[in-house]
């Protein structure tokens, strides 16, 4: 039987919602979480997660209500995400509830860990408590989509970013590209898919056209830890590229095959991180690359290459979102670059779906972003 809700069930929990997305972006490879502890009506206790390591959100709920001298006795609490019942970077927050003596808990979503999901609930319930789910949990599942892929794929949830004219260009034949879209669009993209991201990811092209810096300057700049990945089959990155010379160097990793050239390899490795891949038709192998960032707890990944790095993810499945900032602007030209290039398709089924589309209006441009259906999983 599905449970019931009531309009202030709701509210408290869209209160929970915004408090887990203050942690948007910093987080993982934990998901993001909100709780708010409610009596008598009212909010007595808020918290949330606000980075790996750190006490979880039902934690800082409880430490907030006994900062404000406030009883947990008897109270509901409200939380995003079922609560942990494994020890892990910190004890199972279920038991921090048991201690509290709350009589209901509400749950957004439930943990989409197949090895962990239910177990929470089944510990409260079996405690005594009130336990109900479901309440708004397609808005806490889209606030951790990225974790929710992670967590079961073991690969990073991949976004591909672009910023491009009506007519689906890129950049001029020659390569000039800033900017086609505004500053609003652009801001947008840094406070939100940069914010987001674990690793950005761009082709070797990008840093010899444009060498830019691929940071998060948004807010919280400084609590944020994030990776620079460089797809560079022949290893040709300048070694006196931004991303080998700035104060992120370390931050920066340059994938490579097997047939680039020793001595320009181990130029680059002095100074930054340089990885070797598989090689598929002299072709970084991007599924291998894929499992390897995941397993080093990298659950979100933004693709802001150029048409051909856009093309080699999409056209082997591995793309979950796309994000395309598109300006009023015609830019015409058969030589013109293209958002996606690739191999040319041969019939319109070969197109790619999007489902769950949104639009945004940012200034003088659209966000047009969505999931895509005929991807598959790393």
């Amino acid at each position: 039987m599905a449970a019931t809700f009531s309009s202030k069930d709701e509210q408290f929990m869209r209160e929970a919602l915004d408090l887990a997305r203050r942690g948007f972006g910093f987080t993982s490879p934990n998901p993001c979480v909100g709780a708010v502890l409610v009596k008598g009506g009212r909010i007595i206790g808020r918290g949330f997660h606000r980075k790996a390591g750190r006490p979880h959100a039902e934690i800082e709920a409880l430490r907030d209500a006994a900062r404000r001298g406030h009883s947990t006795q008897k109270a509901t609490i409200y939380v995003t995400l079922e609560p942990c019942s494994t020890y892990g970077r910190t004890p199972p927050c279920t038991e921090a509830i048991k201690a509290a003596g709350i009589r209901r808990v509400v749950v957004a979503a439930t943990d989409p860990n197949p090895k962990h999901a239910g177990r929470g609930i089944r510990l409260l319930k079996r405690a005594g408590m009130e336990v109900s789910v479901g309440l708004l949990k397609n808005d806490a599942a889209r606030i951790n989509e990225a974790f929710n892929h992670w967590i079961v794929q073991r690969t990073p949830f991949v976004t591909v970013k672009s910023a491009l004219t009506l007519d689906g260009r890129i950049a001029t034949a020659s390569g000039i590209s800033k900017w086609i879209t505004g500053a609003a669009a652009r801001r947008h993209a840094m406070n939100q898919l940069r914010r987001g991201a674990d690793a950005i990811v761009v082709g070797i092209n990008t840093i010899l056209a444009d060498n830019p810096g691929l940071t998060y300057r948004g807010p919280g700049a400084a609590r944020k830890h994030w990776r620079r990945i460089v797809l560079d089959s022949s290893a040709r990155t300048p070694i006196d590229a931004a991303i080998v010379t700035d104060t992120f160097a370390s931050q920066t990793i340059i994938v490579v095959t097997p047939e680039a050239p020793a001595a320009r390899v181990e130029k680059l490795r002095q100074k930054v991180c340089v990885i070797e891949a598989p090689s598929q038709a002299d072709r970084i192998d991007l599924r291998w690359l894929l499992n390897q960032l995941g397993g080093e707890e990298i659950t979100s990944l933004l693709v802001e290459g150029g048409g051909e790095v856009n093309a080699a993810f999409l056209a082997v499945g591995l793309v979950q979102r796309v994000a395309f900032y598109y300006a009023p602007v015609i830019l015409g030209g058969r030589h013109s670059r293209s958002a996606v290039a690739g191999e040319n398709p041969e019939s319109l089924a070969m197109a790619k779906q999007l489902t769950h589309v949104e639009h945004l209006q940012l200034g003088r441009d659209w966000l047009v972003t969505g999931l895509i259906t005929n991807g598959t999983s790393a």
